[in-house]
């Protein structure tokens, strides 16, 4: 693990591998931890990058640094020009492809390509528990650790259509504990603003580099018309569901994800064996 120091934040970053460049973003309440397996399998073809958004995972989190969309956006270009990277292919999810999208819209991020994955990109989005915690923030930061702990693992478990495995729940879990992860728990959900979402949608005609949605069909969190709208909206952009996954898609349906992402890069990157889709 590497740090990359920016405006006062510690982000968490890794890459491995050789070949073109592939960026990870990860979403809320998640981190790099979910994309790990798939950037894994991915290095021997490509270079990949994982990342820890300012306050999530193993990046600081201060309680006086806000964590909104915009801040987020910011460090993706700060951190891509620190990488040297001029036109990654990205892979994002929930959060990340809001993230990605603003990063390109509003500060001109270059990619290859973008692939997003059960993406919170535009609205609505939020789910009922998101939409309680944003009205009562500072409430909910002080409850007892243990009933915390209750209410982030319940919450992270409903995402998925399948039934987390005991260790990817702890480990999913893990960040959010503690006298530092409990509040920023509760302030990364505060942060949320809708009004970038919108900003994002009436971007997407501008979007000229290849985008395919991939979008779970047990998706409780956003249902799969949100994915499908959101690739209507982008010029060319290809859409597929992948069956019996919800919002956790790559642990709800990981081998048909890694398919995607192999067959989805391998044409964009234009490596060897590519097959279009």
């Amino acid at each position: 693990m590497e740090i990359f120091d920016w405006e006062g934040r510690r982000i968490a970053w890794e890459r491995a591998g050789s070949g073109p460049a592939v960026v990870f973003c990860h979403g809320t309440p998640w981190s790099s931890w979910l994309w790990r397996p798939f950037a894994e399998a991915l290095s021997g073809d490509f270079t990949v990058y994982l990342w820890d958004m300012p306050g999530y995972g193993r990046s600081s989190k201060e309680p006086d640094h806000p964590v909104d969309f915009g801040v987020q956006a910011d460090a993706f270009q700060a951190l891509l020009t620190h990488w040297g990277l001029e036109a990654p292919h990205v892979v994002a999810h929930d959060y990340g492809g809001a993230v990605s999208l603003r990063a390109h819209l509003v500060h001109g991020a270059r990619y290859a390509s973008l692939l997003m994955a059960d993406v919170v990109a535009i609205p609505p989005s939020g789910s009922p528990f998101f939409r309680l915690v944003k009205e009562h923030p500072d409430v909910l930061s002080r409850v007892p650790p243990y009933i915390h702990e209750a209410l982030v693992r319940a919450y992270i478990g409903n995402a998925s259509f399948r039934e987390l495995r005991e260790g990817d729940l702890a480990s999913l879990t893990a960040p959010w504990l503690g006298e530092e992860g409990q509040p920023a728990f509760y302030r990364q959900i505060a942060a949320y603003d809708e009004r970038y979402l919108a900003e994002n949608e009436a971007g997407l005609s501008r979007i000229g580099f290849p985008v395919r949605v991939l979008w779970g069909t047990e998706d409780t969190w956003i249902p799969q018309a949100t994915g499908e709208r959101l690739a209507a909206g982008i010029p060319g952009a290809t859409f597929s569901p992948i069956a019996d996954a919800g919002h956790l898609v790559q642990l709800d349906a990981p081998v048909a994800l890694a398919t995607e992402l192999r067959s989805w890069l391998s044409v964009s990157a234009r490596l060897p064996g590519g097959v279009e889709r």
